[in-house]
């Protein structure tokens, strides 16, 4: 969660602050964080997408083949789920 925080500066830093924002393709609130947090210690770890990765054994499936089979079974499951 975000808590809102107000800062007060010279006309002329803020011009340029927007401006090195604006550059790097951020808002000036964004580019105000990141300078904080790499103050404090440094910005927290991005998210590794590795992580997400060998979580489970596959059983063998083959998603990329059997994608149709498996959308079928599961809307076919679904339906008579539904009814019943």
């Amino acid at each position: 969660m975000m808590v809102r925080t107000q800062i007060t500066l010279e006309p002329e830093t803020q011009r340029r602050a927007r401006q090195r924002a604006s550059d790097l393709g951020l808002p000036l609130a964004e580019y105000v964080r990141r300078l904080v947090a790499r103050d404090l210690g440094g910005l927290p770890p991005a998210a590794n997408p590795e992580t997400v990765f060998d979580l489970g054994a596959s059983g063998g499936s083959n998603v990329a083949v059997t994608k149709q089979a498996m959308l079928a079974e599961a809307f076919s499951s679904g339906r008579r789920k539904a009814r019943g």
